[in-house]
């Protein structure tokens, strides 16, 4: 198992609801670790196995929820 960390800036980042949905997706995907929303920097950061799910396929799952994605932060780390 390789793992790998992506981060994300999130324009429409909105409160307790948005964090809650994020988390519940994101975990729901096989292959992702864990998941960490920060709502006061807009970021959400996931370790994830990256033979199971692509940092590509976590991307479209948050667009797919209606979140904007500003910048993906290009920190992608090999653990």
């Amino acid at each position: 198992m390789s793992k790998e960390s992506a981060y994300f800036n999130i324009r429409n980042l909105n409160g307790k609801h948005g964090l809650k949905q994020i988390k519940k997706e994101l975990d729901a995907i096989p292959g992702v670790i864990s998941v960490s929303v920060n709502t006061e920097n807009h970021r959400v950061a996931v370790d994830f196995d990256n033979t199971g799910v692509t940092h590509s396929q976590i991307e479209k799952s948050l667009c797919r929820q209606g979140f904007d994605i500003s910048a993906d932060s290009g920190e992608d780390h090999i653990m």
